[in-house]
């Protein structure tokens, strides 16, 4: 019986997940990051063994997913802004010790495309790309059935390849990456500077926008236009780069997905032509709210499965 843990900015959550997937019994408590590591830590114990008591079973494993740069062998947290002080912290070595049982870590966007490739959307795809777009731009590279890594075991982050090089400026030092011009606070301060006479506009949100170009707002759907033209070219330049047998879609941007998808597949189309673009399946993930949590239980398998670390086709 495998546990996931699911480590967020703002809310840890974990459950036991079935053989089949399913979520059993979960647990969730707000991150609290600013009182540090330890107290997160004993909280994290002490929901495992809440769920855990809950279906009367004993835990023989456990997967964590993690935002942000995490070292997937060695299990320690690298330098993440929603976890202030947390660098070198194991979560891996601490975990295993308190339970006795075999722990495995991935970057979070990993484990949720590890979910969606065993259980989800892109059950049975050879080669997936999974991307989710929200407060950022994240993703993970299943191919062939195993987790893509670059140099040094890293995580390849697709959200700061540069779409415009004369963009704004992103969060990590360059300018106009991806997440800087298409993330969801992305779309919301285009809006913001856009439509000043709109009533308490600094406070709207990405969602919001969505919402107001579905009733018609015409500077709320020149955003919603926007964010479709920077969405499109990053997904194109990730079908030209990887052909990928599917694209599976995530996050709260991909809430109102029926905005974006027709004009996301005409870039894709006016855009890919020296690969066979129409092979690529284009959908959105399956799993819903639970998917990082599931994702977390799936680097277990993927790490210590019977198939040795590659997950069945």
């Amino acid at each position: 019986m495998i546990a996931g843990v699911d480590i967020g900015g703002s809310k840890i959550a974990v459950a036991m997940v079935g053989a089949g997937g399913e979520v059993l019994a979960r647990a969730t408590s707000p991150t609290l990051a600013q009182h540090g590591y330890s107290a997160a830590r004993q909280r994290i114990e002490q929901m495992l063994r809440k769920v855990s008591g809950q279906i009367g079973m004993s835990i023989t494993g456990i997967g964590i997913g993690c935002t942000g740069p995490v070292d997937p062998f060695s299990g320690e947290i690298g330098e993440v802004n929603f976890l202030p002080h947390w660098k070198g912290e194991n979560p891996v070595n601490d975990l295993s010790r308190s339970f006795g049982v075999p722990v495995a870590v991935e970057n979070d966007a990993d484990a949720a495309a590890l979910a969606e490739v065993h259980w989800g959307a892109g059950r049975g795809k050879k080669r997936l790309v999974y991307i989710t777009v929200g407060t950022g731009i994240g993703g993970g590279l299943i191919f062939d059935g195993v987790l893509y890594r670059g140099v040094d075991q890293s995580h390849p982050e697709i959200g700061h390849h540069v779409i415009d090089p004369s963009g704004p400026k992103c969060l990590c030092g360059f300018q106009g990456c991806w997440e800087s011009l298409a993330a969801g606070p992305a779309m919301a301060a285009w809006f913001q500077s856009n439509a000043c006479d709109f009533p308490d506009v600094d406070q709207i949100t990405a969602e919001q926008v969505c919402r107001l170009a579905g009733e018609g707002n015409q500077e709320a759907i020149r955003a919603v236009e926007r964010e479709t033209y920077y969405l499109g070219l990053g997904i194109a330049n990730i079908v030209t780069l990887f052909s990928p047998d599917s694209i599976v879609l995530s996050g709260g941007v991909m809430r109102s997905a029926d905005l974006f998808l027709p004009g996301i597949k005409k870039i894709i189309c006016e855009s890919c032509a020296y690969v066979p673009f129409q092979k690529t399946e284009l959908t959105l993930a399956s799993l819903g709210a639970d998917t990082n949590l599931i994702g977390a239980a799936c680097v277990w398998h993927h790490r210590y499965g019977q198939d040795g670390g590659e997950l069945a086709s």
